[in-house]
């Protein structure tokens, strides 16, 4: 009752002062975790929302909404040191209409659906879908003037600092397309601007079209915009009259905008689904460039934040003439993109991880962002609702991706995006943000501190080279990432990235950095830097995966691989595999098509020397009386352990029309990217998987290290799929789970996302084993796992990186208060990182530290 009293005096006293409970900041309260989010804090928290949530025009009311925007993400903010609202507005429309009035009517997206069609918002049969008509979002939605917009900017700002104790930046919007509000401006007085067809035939804007004259006068043209003005020109010139005058700090350039013309599309400027046009590439990089360099002409202060198109940094060049590096190295003051939304929405998240990490190969400096897709306010859709339905798959995957630099920095993303924090009808359920905010928080606690197991060896360079000098490499481009893509689809654990050039350096300076992980690059050029690095590497001891052609190879890498190349061959084959294969029910075709054109040319490839004793064929492909290599392992023993292998890769997609390349059906035919993850067992690296038949899709897989620890994140689209697991330091008993072992594998069900952390492997043949996690009982131990049900058991143990032998106490079938049982432990090889090594172990075994 005392206690109840104070409270209730203490906010009275507030109150009089002019406060309210909900008002005190969060930083009022004393933050006592000094390790916030063990170092890896946020630079940037960005909230994206729509004005639909400003129900009325009414102060107060606009107020009351900002304040329940940044208490319900409070949990999340305290972690970061900079809290932004991106506003969708409009459509972008509303700087392109801009006159610079304070008083002009604002056009916002007040509708569900595409207010842009021939239907008017509101008319036409019920049958019609939102795609092709729109509707208001309440009825009698609140009229706002650019004023209005102003003052809701101010009191955001405002508001977010009383609240968080943090700097609040707020960002304008501008989109290309249809679908947010309606745009006179583009669809009826500039048509001449559009050229991309993602939503319709010439529906989006291009970012090098150039304007019409017009006689209206507007706030960067007040005597009307002359002919054949750029329109990178007319927006930056707009952007820093609207942004100035209302107050923003930032601009975000939507759905590709900036970055060629087809921003969802596998097709493009380049490539027409059928051929690749080389010589529009320099026309169009130059096109390109134009527009950035005349947008920062006319708007050069303020931060440029992008959104990127759906797919990677060589399919982009390749397809549509994406000069990413151009971009990069322009010095425009911007963030790179960040992954795509759009797994989501297609279930392809092995395109959002390869788009994610090509993009973050090399980038214009340290800064990257992670953008989780919670509501949509156009659509009708709530992801984390009802596409995730409640499952965070689509965190804890990208969140376990990290770009690793030229200093051989581990680099995790500094800026986190919420695209939107309101729904399509103005709603702000709370329940969204608690839900999500844990699994952010816990992705980010564990999050890599080293590399994976794999490691991507990206061409960020030779790529954009190979464009311009070799352009009939333009099809092994494109092919590349596609490859990726599949693979990643497939179970191919994949999710450290860094680049061709970045690897050299760290090499250089240090040769063992990657000695628990096996790099995967395609075949570098003849007698390149990177041909040298990666020999090296392998006969240094380390893991090598080779992809793709070798029509370029010279003849040191040649014959590292013990390769020859013969006639290229494409069209369909069958394929022989030797290398351990899921376990099906119905078996997997053994037919397959290789197309040239979507595979980086036809299969020439065939080990030179059959009689070397350090090769191993794994898989072959033949076509009538033809047969090629496409798999094949290598290993010499001067190599102190080192191993290539090569996987030619054939795509197992094609062209149907469609935004996307379409997989092959794998009742039909065999997935050839299959072969990148049944090779990884010639590493050590074992993941299998039992299904009923090759259409039940495979499930998706990343390995983090982070902290000595081993984090394994999943996606199951289908959940009746069993998994198998096995590393080189034995079976990975996942923390809190139990397994039954199978032939040196630890054996799970999973369900439709998972996130889980493995410190313990063990070799034992059979037997249900279990770890759970425990208190010890015993001062200053963090961290106490108990393994039960072991049989003649080699326990390896990875506790954290700053422990010593001193700090780890290992006790077996015993229990508190630990005073007998006792047992020896030992550090591990050092091959396989730093362990702790207890052999001959039956019954229980405990260890803490």
């Amino acid at each position: 009752m005392r206690t109840q009293l104070i409270t209730l005096l203490c906010v009275v006293c507030l109150a009089i002062f002019g406060f309210t409970y909900s008002e005190l900041s969060i930083t009022d309260t004393p933050n006592l975790d000094n390790s916030t989010l063990r170092g890896k804090p946020f630079n940037n928290i960005t909230l994206e929302a729509s004005l639909k949530p400003f129900k009325k025009n009414d102060k107060a009311y606009i107020q009351q909404v900002a304040t329940e925007l940044f208490t319900q993400w409070s949990s999340l903010l305290r972690h970061t040191d900079t809290v932004s609202v991106m506003l969708w507005t409009s459509d972008g429309s509303e700087i392109l209409d801009y006159k610079g009035k304070l008083n002009q009517p604002l056009e916002w997206a007040r509708y569900i659906g595409n207010p842009n069609t021939e239907h008017e918002v509101g008319s036409g049969p019920k049958e019609l879908s939102l795609h092709e008509r729109a509707y208001l979002y309440m009825e009698n939605p609140p009229a706002f003037t650019y004023g209005d917009l102003k003052f809701i900017i101010q009191t955001l700002k405002e508001t977010g600092k009383r609240i968080t104790g943090k700097p609040i930046m707020i960002g304008a919007t501008f989109d290309p397309g249809p679908e947010f509000a309606k745009s006179e401006f583009k669809y009826k007085k500039h048509p001449e601007i559009l050229g991309g067809n993602a939503m319709g035939h010439k529906t989006m804007v291009s970012c090098y079209s150039t304007l019409n004259a017009d006689t209206d006068a507007y706030a960067g043209f007040p005597k009307g915009i002359p002919a054949n003005t750029p329109f990178g020109t007319f927006l930056g010139r707009q952007s820093q009259h609207f942004l100035t005058d209302l107050g923003y700090d930032f601009i975000w350039l939507s759905n590709g905008f900036g970055f060629g013309v087809e921003g969802w599309s596998s097709t493009g400027a380049i490539f027409n689904g059928k051929a690749f046009a080389p010589e529009k590439l320099a026309n169009t990089k130059a096109l390109i460039a134009g527009f950035w360099n005349l947008f920062r002409k006319e708007c050069p202060g303020f931060q440029i934040q992008t959104r990127g198109t759906n797919l990677s940094t060589g399919a982009d060049l390749a397809r549509d003439g994406v000069d990413l590096k151009q971009i990069y190295n322009g010095k425009y003051n911007m963030l790179p993109p960040p992954n795509s939304p759009w797994a989501a929405l297609d279930g392809d998240f092995g395109l959002e991880m390869v788009g994610y990490m090509s993009r973050m190969a090399e980038l214009p400096d340290e800064r990257y962002l992670f953008r989780y897709y919670t509501h949509d306010p156009w659509w009708v859709n709530s992801p984390w609702l009802d596409r995730y339905g409640q499952e965070p798959h689509d965190i804890y995957l990208p969140m376990s991706v990290a770009r690793i630099n030229a200093k051989g920095e581990i680099r995790l993303p500094t800026h986190l995006n919420f695209l939107t924090a309101d729904n399509s009808y103005g709603e702000m359920p709370a329940q969204v943000p608690d839900e999500v905010t844990p699994h952010i928080l816990k992705a980010r606690y564990d999050s890599p501190t080293a590399p994976g197991p794999l490691v991507w060896v990206y061409p960020f360079d030779e790529y954009h080279s190979w464009a311009y000098k070799q352009p009939e490499r333009l099809p092994e481009i494109y092919y590349g990432d596609w490859l990726i893509r599949q693979a990643i689809n497939n179970g191919f654990p994949l999710n450290t990235i860094t680049s061709t050039g970045s690897l050299q350096k760290i090499l250089a300076t240090k040769p063992a950095f990657f000695n628990e992980s096996i790099l995967v690059s395609i075949v570098p050029e003849a007698n390149s830097s990177l041909e040298k690095t990666l020999i090296d590497f392998v006969q240094n001891g380390g893991k090598l995966l080779i992809y793709g052609p070798a029509d370029h190879a010279g003849p040191a890498f040649l014959n590292l691989l013990n390769l020859q190349n013969t006639t290229a061959l494409d069209g369909e084959f069958q394929v022989n595999s030797s290398i351990t294969l899921d376990e099906l029910t119905k078996k997997q075709p053994n037919k397959i098509v290789h197309s040239a054109l979507f595979s980086g040319g036809g299969i020439a490839t065939l080990v030179k020397n059959k009689a070397d004793v350090g090769t191993k064929v794994l898989a072959k492909m033949s076509q009538a009386n033809n047969e090629r290599d496409v798999v094949w392992v290598r290993e010499k023993p001067e190599w102190k352990g080192g191993k290539v292998a090569y996987v030619r890769g054939t795509n197992s997609s094609r062209f149907t029309g469609g935004k996307l390349l379409a997989p092959d059906d794998p009742e039909q035919l065999f997935t050839g990217p299959l072969l990148m993850r049944y090779v990884l067992n010639q590493f050590g690296l074992d993941y299998r998987i039992d299904k009923r038949n090759p259409s039940v899709k495979n499930p998706v897989l990343t390995i983090s290290r982070g902290s000595n620890g081993f984090f394994f994140s999943g996606y199951c689209p289908n959940t009746t799929i069993t998994h198998r697991f096995k590393l080189p330091q034995g079976a990975p008993i996942l923390t809190g789970y139990e397994t039954e072992l199978a032939d040196g594998h630890s054996v799970y069900n999973m369900p439709k996302a998972w996130h889980r952390e493995s410190r313990i492997f063990v070799d034992q043949a059979d037997g249900i084993v279990s770890c759970q996690e425990m208190t010890s009982g015993v001062k200053h131990m963090n961290r106490c796992l108990r393994l039960t049900g072991l049989k003649n058991a080699t326990v390896r143990i990875y506790p954290d990186d700053s422990i010593t032998d001193a700090d780890l106490h290992v006790y077996s079938n015993t229990s508190y208060p630990w005073k007998k049982g006792q047992t020896a432990f030992k550090p591990g090889d050092t091959k396989f990182g730093k362990h702790y090594v207890v052999e001959n172990v039956t019954g229980d075994l405990v260890a803490f530290w």
